[in-house]
C-alpha cells in the first residue's frame, strides 16, 4: 500500500516545502502550483493483476492514511470503476492512429482519473465540503465522486457550458452555480469562495493529487503494449499531458521504456496560449494572455488563456521533443464528424487532438509511419448536436 500518514508538497516555482494540508491548493508564498515532494517509483511487481481499475497501481498512488476515529488508518480509494480504458485502431484517409477511449470513464471523461485520486485524499483527510470551477467535465466528475464519498460539493460553472453537462452535475446532487461571462469568471468565483472559507477548493487545475491519478494513463499504455512514438492530447489546463509525462518518466526511470514519447499539445485556435509560447520559444505563456478573455470556440473545455502549470507543460514539450498545434472550429467539427462516421462519438474538445494530428501530418511534423496515440477524452453524448454553437467570448 502507498498510504502514508503525512507527506510534503513543494512549490514548482519557489521550491518551498509545505506539509500536506487539505485546504492547501497552491503555494501560500508565491501562488505557484504544488507537487508532491516525494513520489513512489513505478514497480511492475506491485501492479495488482486482479484489479481492473486504475487502482491496480495503488502502490504508486500515495494517499494519506485515514486517522481514527474516522477509520482504521488505511485510506480506501473512492472508486466508480475508473481506468482500464481500451485502445483501438482508427483509420482515416490521412493515416492511422491508436485511440485510447477515455470517454468510457464513469462520468464520460478522462477527468475521473485525477478526481478519483483527489477525492480519495479528501475523504481520508475528513473533508466534508468542497468546491471547484470547471467548464463541465471536471465539475461533473467531482460531483459524482463526492456523491460516492459523501462529501458536499458546489461547482462554479460558466453559464454557456453544455446543457447536458449542467444536467449531469445536478443529477449527482451537487450545488450548481452558473457564472456569466468568460471561463475565467468561474475561476474567480471559486477562488473567492476559497478565501471566504468553510469549503476546500478541490481545484482540478492546481491540486497535485490530480496528477497522481492522470499519470496512470501512461502506466496503462505500457501494460497495453501501446507506448507510442507520439502522444497527441487536447490541452487546456494540461493535467492529462502532465500526468502522462510523469507516468512515462516513471516507466523510463524503472528501465521499462527506452525513451519518452513526444508529447503534443493540441489547442483551439481561439485560445492557444501554449502554441504561441512554443512558437516564440518562451518558458511561459505570452504576457498578453494575462487577463485576456478566452475566445469563442466549440471546444469549450480548452478555453484556458493562462494555464497555472504552463511552465511545466512547456518544459515537458521541450524535454520530449514535442510540439504544440492550434486548429480552428471548422477543423475541429470535421474531425469530430470523421470519428462519428467510424462509430466514435466524442465532444468537440476531444476532436481537437485528431484535428491537430491531421495538421501535423500535413506539415510533416508527425511522420506517417510513427505510432501515435490520441486519448479521446470526452463523450459526445455530452455535446449534441454534432455542430454546437460557439460559446460567447464574454
Amino acid at each position: 500500500m502507498a498510504s502514508v500518514t503525512s507527506g510534503a508538497y513543494v512549490c514548482v516555482r519557489c521550491r518551498r516545502r509545505r506539509p500536506w494540508e487539505a485546504s492547501l491548493w497552491r503555494c501560500p508564498a508565491c501562488g505557484g502550483p504544488l507537487e508532491l515532494a516525494e513520489r513512489p517509483p513505478f514497480r511492475p511487481d506491485a501492479v495488482r493483476p486482479d484489479e481492473p481499475t486504475l487502482w491496480r497501481y495503488r502502490a504508486m498512488i500515495p494517499l494519506p492514511q485515514r486517522p481514527a476515529p474516522r477509520g482504521n488508518g488505511n485510506a480506501e480509494p473512492v472508486s466508480l470503476g475508473e481506468g482500464g480504458t481500451p485502445v483501438i485502431d482508427v483509420r482515416l484517409p490521412e493515416g492511422a492512429f491508436l485511440a485510447k477511449l477515455e470517454f468510457l470513464m464513469p462520468t464520460g471523461s478522462f477527468k475521473d482519473r485525477g478526481t478519483a485520486a483527489l477525492v480519495s485524499c479528501l475523504r481520508a483527510w475528513g473533508v466534508e465540503r468542497v468546491h471547484d470551477d470547471s467548464s463541465g467535465n471536471a465539475a461533473a466528475s467531482l460531483a459524482a465522486y463526492c456523491a460516492r464519498a459523501g462529501i458536499t460539493c458546489t461547482l462554479y460553472v460558466p453559464a454557456y457550458a453544455s446543457p447536458a453537462k449542467l444536467g449531469q452535475i445536478e443529477a449527482y446532487g451537487a450545488r450548481l452555480v452558473r457564472v456569466s461571462g468568460p471561463r475565467e469568471a468561474a475561476t474567480k468565483a471559486a477562488e473567492e469562495a476559497a478565501r471566504r472559507g468553510g469549503s476546500v477548493y478541490a481545484s482540478h487545475a492546481y491540486h497535485p493529487f490530480i496528477l497522481e491519478g492522470t499519470k496512470t494513463l501512461a502506466y496503462e499504455l505500457w501494460e497495453q503494449k501501446a507506448v507510442p512514438d507520439a502522444l497527441v492530447l487536447p490541452t487546456g489546463h494540461g493535467t492529462l499531458l502532465l500526468g502522462a509525462y510523469r507516468g512515462f518518466l516513471d516507466l523510463k526511470t524503472a528501465g521499462l521504456i527506452e525513451r519518452l514519447p513526444r508529447l503534443v499539445a493540441a489547442q483551439a485556435a481561439a485560445c492557444a496560449p501554449l502554441r504561441d509560447a512554443v512558437e516564440r520559444g518562451l518558458n511561459d505563456v505570452p504576457p498578453e494572455w494575462a487577463g485576456r478573455p478566452s475566445g469563442a470556440t466549440v471546444a469549450e473545455g480548452l478555453r484556458i488563456p493562462r494555464p497555472p502549470r504552463a511552465p511545466e507543460i512547456l518544459r515537458a514539450l521541450r524535454e520530449t521533443g514535442g510540439a504544440a498545434v492550434a486548429v480552428d472550429d471548422d477543423e475541429i467539427v470535421r474531425a469530430r464528424e470523421a470519428l462519428a462516421r467510424r462509430g466514435i462519438l466524442v465532444e468537440p474538445t476531444s476532436a481537437v487532438a485528431v484535428a491537430g494530428w491531421r495538421k501535423l501530418l500535413a506539415q510533416g511534423i508527425l511522420g506517417a509511419t510513427e505510432r501515435v496515440v490520441i486519448p479521446l477524452t470526452g463523450s459526445g453524448l455530452k455535446a449534441l448536436p454534432l455542430s454546437p454553437p460557439s460559446a460567447p467570448a464574454g
